[in-house]
């Protein structure tokens, strides 16, 4: 093996007083509406939702969690506007009220717009009629048999960080946040199972969890802020699911608020507790990855492992283009190298981090592979020194083992920071590709083609090791030939990776943004049955609307 040495071109320098922070949580405003030019109507003036104080405590034997509200400040206001609009909230919320507490409603119109949307800054919102901010089980039922009398679409949403327009709202409907159902109902470790509410943001239930010695894997960059319920609705993957695998992996079963055959309003009970189970069809299988679109879930019981011991080993390589670095991420497949992470991002990606938080980024390399090995002792040196030495095959400027912990964790922030980073400087219309490994470096040499083809500016970040890429195609705010140029470009990404024999989603979901693309990839006789089941499920297609089908 040749490892280069000398002064690499990239330097991560720790720094105590400057830690890799998340991006803003549900209700801090991110000014999405303001930047993209998607406003609903009259939600000119950024006000964000009101929060709840709460204290939680987490029993020590269970790790149940239990939350008391401090203070409520919510206002439920009728807000005007035609009369046809007036009307139809007025109804809604007349017919909600009766058995949902009234500060649960939203209808002030600039806060009912601020839930009307996720973070895919090009997916056309809709106006909502109210939204929800539903407490309880009991409470989404309610409001899905309300909705189904009256026949109003029913959107939900958790933090609102999808990329594809799952989570924005159709007009008319009812938004309903299921992000104050944030409870651990129960951790059962003698099992490896345990059961939560959909509205538990990601990385708060892997901190309750590594209290007891236990971890949940699917680790999207947006764990930090996204929900359970969230990744749930998209099947989410992240950057560990190379080894460890996504969320559909994990879900064992839920509950959920259904329709159709199960009558509308009624709770099902899906899935299983077991490590095996077969009887009958896997219904919970198929909710994952639905996007809202078959009911609203309202429990998940999720499959645990032990918690990793140790400390994971950090390779990093950099090189001189795309095509470069996709061929040494091929060459850990084909020498069957399985790191628990191998990720990808380009020069873009780390100067926006850089420019935004300071992190002591320098990167003079065109792209950055970083991988992570998580297998303990000697084996796990060896599998290192195996994953540099397959990097050799991308011809690297260097390529290397990180000998300093806090600079490879700082790597990886860079890593989880880059959409957010290169959100504030404009509209982004982001992909989510996946191609099969051994197409990679085909597939990045046709991203460059196609960005440069259009005079679009492309960034480039990937789960590398499993042949997810997300090249980020960014344009300067209210050009509109740059736009369209963007959009161009996309759409024929999308055929590129169909091409090759991939999908034109890997986690980020269809929503609203792929729907044409879903289309020219899947069989006909495919969507035909996916439509069936659509209907069979939802007759009245009130459960997200528009999306994906």
């Amino acid at each position: 093996m040749t490892v280069r040495t000398g002064s690499p071109a990239w330097r991560a320098r720790a720094s105590e007083d400057r830690p890799p922070d998340a991006p803003p949580r549900l209700g801090e405003s991110r000014g999405r509406h303001q930047r993209c030019g998607v406003v609903p109507a009259t939600s000119q003036s950024g006000v964000e939702p009101p929060t709840v104080e709460r204290m939680t405590t987490r029993s020590q034997t269970t790790g149940t969690t239990e939350t008391t509200e401090t203070t409520e400040t919510t206002e439920t206001t009728l807000t005007t506007g035609s009369a046809e609009t007036t009307g139809t909230v007025a109804a809604l919320f007349e017919a909600l009220s009766r058995t949902i507490p009234a500060k649960r409603l939203i209808t002030d119109r600039d806060v009912v717009a601020s839930l009307s949307a996720d973070d895919a800054e090009w997916a056309p919102v809709g106006q909502a009629a109210l939204a929800l901010r539903a407490r309880s089980e009991s409470e989404v039922a309610e409001a899905v048999r309300i909705c189904a009398d009256l026949r109003v679409p029913v959107v939900p949403r958790g933090a609102g960080t999808g990329l594809s327009g799952g989570a924005n709202a159709v007009d008319g409907c009812l938004v309903l946040d299921l992000s104050k159902m944030d409870q651990v109902v129960e951790i059962d470790g003698d099992n490896l199972v345990c059961v939560v509410q959909p509205g538990i943001v990601n990385d708060d239930l892997k901190a309750i969890l590594h209290e007891q010695g236990l971890w949940y894997p699917p680790d999207p960059a947006s764990a930090p802020w996204s929900t359970i319920g969230g990744n749930v609705a998209t099947n989410a993957g992240g950057l560990c699911c190379v080894k460890y695998g996504v969320t559909r992996d994990y879900v064992l079963g839920m509950r959920a608020v259904m329709g159709g055959p199960a009558g509308y309003g009624n709770v099902v009970r899906l899935g299983r507790r077991t490590a095996k189970g077969v009887a009958g069809l896997d219904i919970s299988g198929l909710m994952v990855g639905s996007e809202g679109t078959l009911g609203i879930v309202t429990e998940v019981t999720l499959r645990l492992r032990p918690a990793p011991k140790g400390t994971p080993r950090t390779i990093v390589g950099a090189f001189g283009s795309l095509v470069d670095a996709g061929r040494a991420v091929a060459a850990v497949t084909r020498r069957g190298l399985t790191p628990s992470a191998l990720e990808l991002l380009d020069h873009e990606c780390l100067q926006a981090v850089e420019d935004w938080k300071h992190l002591g980024l320098e990167a003079d390399a065109q792209v950055l592979l970083l991988a992570r090995v998580d297998t303990p002792g000697e084996g796990g040196a060896d599998e290192a020194r195996a994953v540099a030495a397959a990097f050799e095959e991308g011809d690297p400027l260097w390529a290397l083992e990180s000998s300093d912990d806090a600079e490879a964790e700082t790597l990886f922030a860079a890593r989880r920071l880059a959409y957010p980073a290169l959100e504030r400087l404009g509209p982004v219309l982001t992909e989510d590709i996946c191609v099969p490994r051994s197409a990679l470096p085909t597939m990045l040499g046709m991203l460059v083609e196609i960005a440069a083809r259009h005079g679009v500016r492309m960034a480039t970040i990937a789960h590398a090791g499993d042949g997810n890429l997300h090249p980020l195609l960014l344009t300067p705010p209210g050009d509109d030939g740059a736009r369209e140029a963007a959009q161009a470009a996309f759409e024929e990404m999308l055929d590129g990776a169909i091409a090759l024999g991939g999908t034109v989603t890997g986690e980020h979901g269809v929503g609203l943004l792929k729907r044409a693309g879903m289309e020219r990839e899947l069989d006909p006789r495919s969507l035909a049955v996916q439509r069936a089941v659509k209907q069979t499920l939802d007759p009245l297609n009130i459960f997200n609307p528009g999306k994906v089908l």
